[in-house]
Protein backbone atom coordinates (compact mmCIF):
# COMPACT_ATOMS: atom_id res chain seq x y z
CA UNK A 1 0.00 0.00 0.00
CA UNK A 2 2.84 2.31 0.85
CA UNK A 3 6.15 3.22 -0.59
CA UNK A 4 8.38 5.05 2.42
CA UNK A 5 10.48 2.89 4.64
CA UNK A 6 9.18 2.91 8.19
CA UNK A 7 11.95 4.34 10.82
CA UNK A 8 11.65 3.31 14.54
CA UNK A 9 13.56 5.20 17.07
CA UNK A 10 15.41 2.30 19.14
CA UNK A 11 16.46 2.94 23.04
CA UNK A 12 18.74 0.43 22.78
CA UNK A 13 20.71 1.73 20.38
CA UNK A 14 19.51 5.54 20.62
CA UNK A 15 18.91 5.78 16.91
CA UNK A 16 16.55 5.79 14.59
CA UNK A 17 16.24 2.59 11.84
CA UNK A 18 14.20 0.95 9.22
CA UNK A 19 12.25 -1.54 10.47
CA UNK A 20 12.71 -5.20 9.17
CA UNK A 21 10.10 -7.71 10.61
CA UNK A 22 11.99 -11.03 12.24
CA UNK A 23 9.59 -12.89 9.90
CA UNK A 24 8.59 -11.75 6.93
CA UNK A 25 5.15 -10.11 6.65
CA UNK A 26 4.48 -10.29 10.11
CA UNK A 27 5.06 -7.65 13.17
CA UNK A 28 5.03 -9.25 16.49
CA UNK A 29 4.81 -6.43 19.39
CA UNK A 30 5.09 -7.12 23.20
CA UNK A 31 3.67 -4.04 25.00
CA UNK A 32 4.45 -3.77 29.05
CA UNK A 33 0.47 -3.01 30.53
CA UNK A 34 -0.49 -2.60 33.71
CA UNK A 35 -0.65 -3.33 37.27
CA UNK A 36 -4.62 -3.65 37.91
CA UNK A 37 -4.35 -2.60 42.02
CA UNK A 38 -5.42 0.75 40.87
CA UNK A 39 -7.26 2.73 38.47
CA UNK A 40 -4.98 3.74 35.61
CA UNK A 41 -4.16 7.45 35.44
CA UNK A 42 -3.72 9.30 32.51
CA UNK A 43 0.21 9.31 32.03
CA UNK A 44 -0.34 5.35 31.61
CA UNK A 45 -2.88 5.96 29.43
CA UNK A 46 -0.56 7.82 27.13
CA UNK A 47 1.55 4.49 26.62
CA UNK A 48 -0.98 2.82 25.01
CA UNK A 49 -2.37 5.11 22.92
CA UNK A 50 1.02 5.07 21.75
CA UNK A 51 1.39 1.54 21.34
CA UNK A 52 -2.01 1.70 19.47
CA UNK A 53 -0.83 3.90 16.77
CA UNK A 54 2.65 1.96 16.03
CA UNK A 55 0.30 -0.96 16.00
CA UNK A 56 -2.24 1.13 13.45
CA UNK A 57 0.77 2.10 11.57
CA UNK A 58 2.43 -1.68 11.18
CA UNK A 59 -0.90 -2.75 10.24
CA UNK A 60 -1.02 0.28 7.46
CA UNK A 61 2.11 -1.07 6.03
CA UNK A 62 0.39 -3.95 5.40
CA UNK A 63 2.12 -6.39 8.03
CA UNK A 64 0.05 -9.07 10.14
CA UNK A 65 0.29 -7.50 13.65
CA UNK A 66 0.23 -10.12 16.45
CA UNK A 67 -0.08 -7.20 19.37
CA UNK A 68 0.29 -8.76 23.35
CA UNK A 69 -0.53 -6.65 26.18
CA UNK A 70 0.09 -8.08 28.95
CA UNK A 71 -1.90 -7.93 32.57
CA UNK A 72 0.33 -8.04 36.06
CA UNK A 73 -1.89 -9.39 38.79
CA UNK A 74 1.20 -10.47 40.76
CA UNK A 75 4.73 -9.31 41.64
CA UNK A 76 5.17 -5.92 41.29
CA UNK A 77 6.48 -4.66 44.56
CA UNK A 78 5.69 -0.72 45.81
CA UNK A 79 8.92 0.99 45.14
CA UNK A 80 10.45 -1.54 42.28
CA UNK A 81 12.96 -2.83 45.33
CA UNK A 82 13.66 -6.60 45.78
CA UNK A 83 11.72 -6.48 49.64
CA UNK A 84 8.92 -4.87 50.54
CA UNK A 85 5.01 -5.06 50.11
CA UNK A 86 3.48 -6.51 46.99
CA UNK A 87 1.23 -3.65 45.71
CA UNK A 88 -1.75 -6.03 44.53
CA UNK A 89 -1.37 -7.91 48.46
CA UNK A 90 -0.90 -4.02 49.68
CA UNK A 91 -4.16 -3.06 48.03
CA UNK A 92 -6.09 -6.02 49.15
CA UNK A 93 -4.92 -5.39 52.69
CA UNK A 94 -6.15 -2.01 52.67
CA UNK A 95 -9.07 -3.03 51.12
CA UNK A 96 -10.01 -5.71 52.91
CA UNK A 97 -10.99 -7.97 49.93
CA UNK A 98 -9.47 -10.74 47.50
CA UNK A 99 -6.76 -9.78 45.87
CA UNK A 100 -8.15 -11.51 42.81
CA UNK A 101 -11.52 -9.27 42.91
CA UNK A 102 -9.44 -6.45 43.38
CA UNK A 103 -7.49 -7.65 40.32
CA UNK A 104 -10.62 -7.84 38.40
CA UNK A 105 -12.78 -5.10 39.67
CA UNK A 106 -9.21 -2.73 38.36
CA UNK A 107 -8.84 -4.70 34.66
CA UNK A 108 -12.33 -3.85 33.73
CA UNK A 109 -11.89 -0.50 35.02
CA UNK A 110 -8.29 -0.25 32.57
CA UNK A 111 -9.89 -2.11 29.57
CA UNK A 112 -13.27 0.22 29.96
CA UNK A 113 -10.32 3.03 29.01
CA UNK A 114 -9.29 1.10 26.39
CA UNK A 115 -12.22 1.55 24.95
CA UNK A 116 -12.92 4.89 25.73
CA UNK A 117 -10.18 6.13 24.16
CA UNK A 118 -10.44 3.59 20.78
CA UNK A 119 -7.39 1.67 21.40
CA UNK A 120 -7.89 -1.22 19.44
CA UNK A 121 -7.60 -4.61 20.96
CA UNK A 122 -4.56 -6.60 20.98
CA UNK A 123 -4.33 -10.32 19.34
CA UNK A 124 -4.15 -11.41 23.21
CA UNK A 125 -3.75 -10.46 26.85
CA UNK A 126 -1.37 -12.22 28.87
CA UNK A 127 -2.25 -12.70 32.97
CA UNK A 128 0.55 -13.23 34.81
CA UNK A 129 -0.88 -15.43 37.23
CA UNK A 130 -1.46 -17.70 34.21
CA UNK A 131 1.99 -18.03 33.67
CA UNK A 132 3.22 -18.89 37.18
CA UNK A 133 4.50 -22.81 35.94
CA UNK A 134 6.02 -21.27 32.95
CA UNK A 135 7.49 -18.61 34.53
CA UNK A 136 9.10 -21.64 37.21
CA UNK A 137 10.23 -23.31 34.60
CA UNK A 138 11.83 -19.86 32.84
CA UNK A 139 13.69 -19.48 36.33
CA UNK A 140 14.77 -23.20 36.86
CA UNK A 141 16.29 -23.30 33.11
CA UNK A 142 18.69 -20.38 34.19
CA UNK A 143 19.20 -20.52 37.78
CA UNK A 144 22.67 -22.82 37.83
CA UNK A 145 24.33 -20.07 35.59
CA UNK A 146 23.02 -16.73 36.33
CA UNK A 147 21.36 -16.75 39.81
CA UNK A 148 22.24 -17.79 43.48
CA UNK A 149 19.87 -18.12 46.33
CA UNK A 150 19.24 -15.88 49.56
CA UNK A 151 17.11 -16.12 52.51
CA UNK A 152 14.47 -13.45 50.83
CA UNK A 153 14.57 -15.25 47.54
CA UNK A 154 16.17 -16.48 43.58
CA UNK A 155 18.56 -13.49 42.52
CA UNK A 156 19.77 -12.95 39.17
CA UNK A 157 23.14 -11.85 38.85
CA UNK A 158 23.61 -9.79 36.51
CA UNK A 159 27.39 -9.84 35.98
CA UNK A 160 26.83 -13.12 34.34
CA UNK A 161 25.17 -11.37 30.80
CA UNK A 162 27.21 -8.72 28.54
CA UNK A 163 26.30 -5.53 28.57
CA UNK A 164 23.87 -5.17 31.36
CA UNK A 165 21.77 -1.96 31.56
CA UNK A 166 23.21 -0.45 28.00
CA UNK A 167 19.08 0.28 27.37
CA UNK A 168 19.25 2.43 30.66
CA UNK A 169 22.82 3.99 29.88
CA UNK A 170 22.66 4.64 33.67
CA UNK A 171 24.51 1.99 35.57
CA UNK A 172 27.10 3.40 37.94
CA UNK A 173 29.19 1.20 40.60
CA UNK A 174 26.08 2.50 43.28
CA UNK A 175 23.53 0.40 40.78
CA UNK A 176 20.48 2.06 40.24
CA UNK A 177 18.90 4.67 42.27
CA UNK A 178 15.30 3.11 43.08
CA UNK A 179 16.80 -0.49 44.04
CA UNK A 180 17.32 -0.74 47.66
CA UNK A 181 20.40 -2.83 49.75
CA UNK A 182 19.31 -6.08 50.37
CA UNK A 183 21.90 -8.19 52.48
CA UNK A 184 23.94 -10.83 50.57
CA UNK A 185 23.78 -9.09 47.09
CA UNK A 186 26.31 -9.77 45.27
CA UNK A 187 25.61 -6.76 43.11
CA UNK A 188 23.99 -3.74 43.69
CA UNK A 189 21.92 -4.16 40.74
CA UNK A 190 20.93 -7.73 41.38
CA UNK A 191 17.02 -8.05 41.22
CA UNK A 192 14.71 -10.97 42.43
CA UNK A 193 12.99 -13.36 40.20
CA UNK A 194 11.19 -15.15 42.93
CA UNK A 195 10.51 -14.28 46.02
CA UNK A 196 9.72 -16.25 49.14
CA UNK A 197 7.23 -15.77 51.35
CA UNK A 198 8.72 -14.31 54.73
CA UNK A 199 8.56 -17.39 57.40
CA UNK A 200 5.58 -16.80 59.24
CA UNK A 201 3.57 -14.76 56.73
CA UNK A 202 1.26 -16.35 54.42
CA UNK A 203 0.10 -14.69 50.94
CA UNK A 204 -2.92 -14.35 49.09
CA UNK A 205 -1.30 -15.35 45.98
CA UNK A 206 1.89 -18.07 46.47
CA UNK A 207 3.19 -20.90 44.87
CA UNK A 208 5.62 -23.73 45.59
CA UNK A 209 9.02 -24.00 43.80
CA UNK A 210 12.23 -25.06 43.84
CA UNK A 211 13.34 -22.45 46.04
CA UNK A 212 10.55 -22.34 48.72
CA UNK A 213 6.56 -21.31 48.58
CA UNK A 214 6.75 -17.65 47.04
CA UNK A 215 5.61 -15.35 43.83
CA UNK A 216 7.46 -14.34 40.75
CA UNK A 217 9.25 -11.38 40.31
CA UNK A 218 8.00 -8.31 38.35
CA UNK A 219 10.78 -8.73 35.37
CA UNK A 220 10.46 -12.39 35.11
CA UNK A 221 7.12 -12.14 34.07
CA UNK A 222 7.26 -9.56 30.95
CA UNK A 223 10.24 -12.13 30.06
CA UNK A 224 7.96 -15.33 30.12
CA UNK A 225 5.01 -13.84 28.37
CA UNK A 226 6.27 -11.88 26.13
CA UNK A 227 8.65 -14.72 24.86
CA UNK A 228 6.08 -17.80 25.36
CA UNK A 229 3.21 -15.79 22.74
CA UNK A 230 5.54 -14.36 20.73
CA UNK A 231 9.05 -16.21 20.67
CA UNK A 232 12.29 -15.27 20.94
CA UNK A 233 13.45 -12.58 19.17
CA UNK A 234 10.08 -10.53 18.15
CA UNK A 235 9.97 -7.45 16.92
CA UNK A 236 9.02 -4.86 18.93
CA UNK A 237 8.70 -3.95 22.70
CA UNK A 238 6.99 -1.23 24.15
CA UNK A 239 6.56 0.70 27.34
CA UNK A 240 6.27 3.91 29.41
CA UNK A 241 9.89 5.71 29.40
CA UNK A 242 10.04 5.27 33.20
CA UNK A 243 10.38 1.09 32.23
CA UNK A 244 13.48 1.99 30.35
CA UNK A 245 15.75 2.32 33.42
CA UNK A 246 15.43 -0.41 35.51
CA UNK A 247 12.39 -3.08 34.49
CA UNK A 248 13.58 -3.68 30.85
CA UNK A 249 16.97 -3.44 31.61
CA UNK A 250 16.39 -6.70 34.22
CA UNK A 251 14.02 -7.97 31.08
CA UNK A 252 16.99 -8.00 28.55
CA UNK A 253 18.85 -9.81 30.86
CA UNK A 254 16.66 -12.94 31.84
CA UNK A 255 16.52 -13.21 27.70
CA UNK A 256 19.82 -12.89 27.67
CA UNK A 257 20.65 -15.79 30.17
CA UNK A 258 17.69 -17.66 28.84
CA UNK A 259 18.81 -17.39 24.87
CA UNK A 260 22.94 -17.14 24.15
CA UNK A 261 24.46 -14.23 26.88
CA UNK A 262 25.79 -12.55 23.95
CA UNK A 263 26.26 -8.97 23.81
CA UNK A 264 23.83 -5.91 22.77
CA UNK A 265 25.46 -5.40 19.74
CA UNK A 266 23.24 -7.28 18.61
CA UNK A 267 20.04 -5.93 19.26
CA UNK A 268 18.01 -9.28 18.52
CA UNK A 269 20.42 -10.59 21.81
CA UNK A 270 18.00 -8.76 24.04
CA UNK A 271 14.68 -10.56 22.78
CA UNK A 272 13.23 -7.97 20.87
CA UNK A 273 15.20 -6.27 17.57
CA UNK A 274 13.31 -2.43 18.81
CA UNK A 275 12.49 -1.36 22.20
CA UNK A 276 10.44 1.95 22.25
CA UNK A 277 9.42 4.32 24.78
CA UNK A 278 6.81 6.93 25.07
CA UNK A 279 7.77 10.04 27.18
CA UNK A 280 5.87 11.35 30.40
CA UNK A 281 2.59 13.12 30.54
CA UNK A 282 3.36 15.69 33.34
CA UNK A 283 0.38 17.76 35.39
CA UNK A 284 2.09 20.75 37.58
CA UNK A 285 -0.24 20.27 40.27
CA UNK A 286 1.20 16.71 40.88
CA UNK A 287 -2.12 14.93 40.74
CA UNK A 288 -0.66 12.38 38.40
CA UNK A 289 0.43 10.21 40.97
CA UNK A 290 -2.04 7.74 42.52
CA UNK A 291 -1.09 8.45 46.08
CA UNK A 292 -2.55 12.10 45.57
CA UNK A 293 -6.04 11.23 46.02
CA UNK A 294 -8.22 12.31 43.50
CA UNK A 295 -5.62 11.59 40.82
CA UNK A 296 -5.97 12.33 37.12
CA UNK A 297 -7.76 9.46 35.41
CA UNK A 298 -9.80 9.22 32.14
CA UNK A 299 -13.23 9.62 33.79
CA UNK A 300 -12.41 12.43 35.88
CA UNK A 301 -11.92 14.01 32.75
CA UNK A 302 -15.11 12.31 31.03
CA UNK A 303 -16.85 14.08 34.94
CA UNK A 304 -15.50 17.68 33.83
CA UNK A 305 -17.77 17.29 30.33
CA UNK A 306 -13.94 16.53 28.36
CA UNK A 307 -14.74 13.30 25.30
CA UNK A 308 -12.18 11.25 25.99
CA UNK A 309 -11.40 11.13 22.54
CA UNK A 310 -9.60 14.86 22.73
CA UNK A 311 -7.55 13.21 25.44
CA UNK A 312 -6.40 11.17 22.65
CA UNK A 313 -6.37 13.66 20.37
CA UNK A 314 -4.05 16.08 22.90
CA UNK A 315 -1.77 12.79 22.55
CA UNK A 316 -1.33 12.70 19.18
CA UNK A 317 -0.56 16.71 19.21
CA UNK A 318 2.62 15.78 20.60
CA UNK A 319 5.45 13.44 19.29
CA UNK A 320 5.69 9.94 21.64
CA UNK A 321 9.16 10.68 22.34
CA UNK A 322 8.40 14.10 23.73
CA UNK A 323 7.50 14.88 27.05
CA UNK A 324 3.55 16.35 26.81
CA UNK A 325 2.43 18.65 30.06
CA UNK A 326 -0.86 18.20 30.68
CA UNK A 327 -3.57 21.51 31.38
CA UNK A 328 -7.09 21.38 31.15
CA UNK A 329 -6.77 24.56 29.00
CA UNK A 330 -4.58 22.20 26.90
CA UNK A 331 -7.10 19.76 26.87
CA UNK A 332 -10.20 22.13 26.13
CA UNK A 333 -8.02 23.36 22.97
CA UNK A 334 -7.62 19.72 21.68
CA UNK A 335 -11.15 19.31 22.00
CA UNK A 336 -12.16 22.49 20.47
CA UNK A 337 -10.09 21.07 17.41
CA UNK A 338 -11.69 17.95 17.31
CA UNK A 339 -15.09 19.64 17.20
CA UNK A 340 -13.62 21.97 13.83
CA UNK A 341 -12.50 18.39 12.73
CA UNK A 342 -15.88 16.98 12.86
CA UNK A 343 -17.72 20.21 11.77
CA UNK A 344 -15.45 20.36 8.23
CA UNK A 345 -16.41 16.73 8.07
CA UNK A 346 -20.28 17.24 7.84
CA UNK A 347 -19.28 20.27 5.39
CA UNK A 348 -17.50 17.92 3.25
CA UNK A 349 -19.80 15.29 3.74
CA UNK A 350 -22.79 17.79 2.12
CA UNK A 351 -20.68 18.74 -0.30
CA UNK A 352 -20.11 15.51 -1.65
CA UNK A 353 -23.65 14.85 -2.17
CA UNK A 354 -24.11 18.01 -4.47
CA UNK A 355 -21.11 17.42 -6.39
CA UNK A 356 -20.53 14.82 -9.04
CA UNK A 357 -18.06 11.24 -8.16
CA UNK A 358 -14.48 12.27 -7.15
CA UNK A 359 -11.96 10.96 -9.25
CA UNK A 360 -10.58 8.72 -6.41
CA UNK A 361 -7.07 9.64 -7.50
CA UNK A 362 -5.84 10.37 -3.32
CA UNK A 363 -2.14 11.50 -3.14
CA UNK A 364 -1.19 9.35 0.33
CA UNK A 365 2.00 10.14 0.05
CA UNK A 366 2.55 13.00 2.52
CA UNK A 367 0.39 11.18 5.10
CA UNK A 368 2.97 7.78 5.03
CA UNK A 369 5.82 9.92 5.19
CA UNK A 370 5.04 11.52 7.81
CA UNK A 371 3.74 8.32 10.05
CA UNK A 372 7.01 6.72 8.52
CA UNK A 373 9.01 8.74 10.03
CA UNK A 374 8.82 7.54 13.90
CA UNK A 375 5.50 7.90 14.24
CA UNK A 376 5.08 11.39 13.15
CA UNK A 377 1.12 12.06 14.29
CA UNK A 378 1.36 15.77 14.67
CA UNK A 379 2.07 15.82 11.20
CA UNK A 380 -0.27 13.31 10.48
CA UNK A 381 -2.30 15.76 11.72
CA UNK A 382 -1.36 19.06 9.97
CA UNK A 383 -2.50 16.58 7.02
CA UNK A 384 -5.67 15.45 7.83
CA UNK A 385 -6.17 19.23 8.22
CA UNK A 386 -5.27 20.29 5.16
CA UNK A 387 -7.17 17.84 3.29
CA UNK A 388 -10.52 18.82 5.10
CA UNK A 389 -9.81 22.47 4.64
CA UNK A 390 -7.92 22.26 0.92
CA UNK A 391 -9.47 22.05 -2.70
CA UNK A 392 -10.72 19.04 -4.83
CA UNK A 393 -13.43 16.54 -4.59
CA UNK A 394 -15.01 16.17 -1.55
CA UNK A 395 -15.61 12.59 -1.67
CA UNK A 396 -11.86 12.48 -2.58
CA UNK A 397 -10.65 14.88 -0.03
CA UNK A 398 -13.13 12.35 2.92
CA UNK A 399 -11.34 9.33 2.06
CA UNK A 400 -8.50 10.67 2.63
CA UNK A 401 -8.84 12.09 6.03
CA UNK A 402 -10.46 8.99 6.80
CA UNK A 403 -7.25 7.27 5.36
CA UNK A 404 -5.61 9.26 7.77
CA UNK A 405 -7.90 8.22 10.76
CA UNK A 406 -6.73 4.57 10.46
CA UNK A 407 -3.54 6.02 12.33
CA UNK A 408 -5.25 8.43 14.35
CA UNK A 409 -7.82 6.59 15.75
CA UNK A 410 -10.19 9.65 16.33
CA UNK A 411 -13.28 7.73 14.48
CA UNK A 412 -13.78 10.63 12.36
CA UNK A 413 -16.21 8.67 9.92
CA UNK A 414 -18.85 7.87 12.48
CA UNK A 415 -17.88 10.79 15.64
CA UNK A 416 -20.81 13.37 15.78
CA UNK A 417 -21.23 16.79 17.67
CA UNK A 418 -23.54 14.87 19.68
CA UNK A 419 -21.10 12.58 20.70
CA UNK A 420 -18.47 15.20 21.70
CA UNK A 421 -21.25 17.30 23.88
CA UNK A 422 -20.65 15.46 27.77
CA UNK A 423 -22.37 16.42 30.16
CA UNK A 424 -20.59 17.19 33.14
CA UNK A 425 -21.17 15.26 36.48
CA UNK A 426 -22.83 18.43 38.52
CA UNK A 427 -24.90 18.82 35.71
CA UNK A 428 -28.80 18.84 36.19
CA UNK A 429 -30.18 20.43 33.28
CA UNK A 430 -31.30 18.00 30.50
CA UNK A 431 -30.38 18.86 26.92
CA UNK A 432 -34.01 18.92 25.87
CA UNK A 433 -34.49 22.17 28.80
CA UNK A 434 -31.38 23.69 27.05
CA UNK A 435 -32.27 23.53 23.22
CA UNK A 436 -35.91 24.33 24.08
CA UNK A 437 -34.34 27.33 26.09
CA UNK A 438 -32.44 28.24 23.22
CA UNK A 439 -35.49 28.20 20.89
CA UNK A 440 -37.56 30.68 23.04
CA UNK A 441 -34.21 32.67 23.07
CA UNK A 442 -33.97 32.59 19.38
CA UNK A 443 -37.72 33.88 19.07
CA UNK A 444 -37.03 36.67 21.34
CA UNK A 445 -34.55 37.90 19.41
CA UNK A 446 -35.92 37.55 16.35
CA UNK A 447 -38.92 39.85 18.01
CA UNK A 448 -36.02 42.38 19.24
CA UNK A 449 -37.22 41.30 22.80
CA UNK A 450 -33.59 41.84 24.13
CA UNK A 451 -34.94 42.02 27.51
CA UNK A 452 -36.18 38.07 27.51
CA UNK A 453 -33.22 37.17 25.36
CA UNK A 454 -31.09 38.43 28.21
CA UNK A 455 -33.13 36.58 31.06
CA UNK A 456 -32.88 33.53 29.27
CA UNK A 457 -29.40 33.39 28.90
CA UNK A 458 -28.85 34.43 32.67
CA UNK A 459 -31.58 31.80 33.49
CA UNK A 460 -29.41 29.32 31.26
CA UNK A 461 -25.95 30.66 33.39
CA UNK A 462 -27.14 29.93 36.46
CA UNK A 463 -27.60 26.06 35.65
CA UNK A 464 -23.59 25.78 33.87
CA UNK A 465 -24.88 26.50 30.16
CA UNK A 466 -22.89 28.70 29.05
CA UNK A 467 -24.77 30.17 25.62
CA UNK A 468 -22.07 30.78 22.87
CA UNK A 469 -23.50 34.12 20.82
CA UNK A 470 -20.94 34.21 17.90
CA UNK A 471 -18.83 31.09 18.17
CA UNK A 472 -17.12 30.67 15.28
CA UNK A 473 -17.63 26.90 15.24
CA UNK A 474 -21.28 27.22 15.64
CA UNK A 475 -21.80 24.76 18.88
CA UNK A 476 -24.15 27.29 20.27
CA UNK A 477 -23.65 26.32 24.05
CA UNK A 478 -21.51 24.17 26.51
CA UNK A 479 -22.43 23.23 29.80
CA UNK A 480 -19.59 24.00 32.36
CA UNK A 481 -18.11 22.79 35.00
Amino acid sequence: MTDAPLKLFNSLTRQAEVFEPVHPGEARVYTCGPTVYNYPHIGNMRAYVFADVLGRTLSWKGLKLTHVINITDVGHLTDDADAGEDKMEKMAAERAQSIWDIAEHYKQAYWADVKALNIRQPAQWTVATDYVPQMIEFAKGIADKHCYELESGLYFDVSTVADYGRLARAVTDDGEGRIEAVEGKRNAADFAIWRKTPAGETRQMEWDSPWGKGAPGWHLECSVMSGEVLGFPFDIHTGGIDHREIHHPNEIAQNQAHCCTNGLDDPRNSGARIWMHNNFLVERSGKMSKSSGEFLRLQLLIDKGYHPLAYRLMCLQAHYRSELEFSWEGLGAALTRLKRMVMQIERLRARAEAEPPGTGDMTIRQIDEAISNDLNTPRVLENAQLLSEGKGYASDRLAAIFLCDELLGLNLETLTRADLRIRPKTATITEAEIEAALARRKEARAAKDFAASDAIRDELAAQGVEVMDGDPLGWEWRLGE
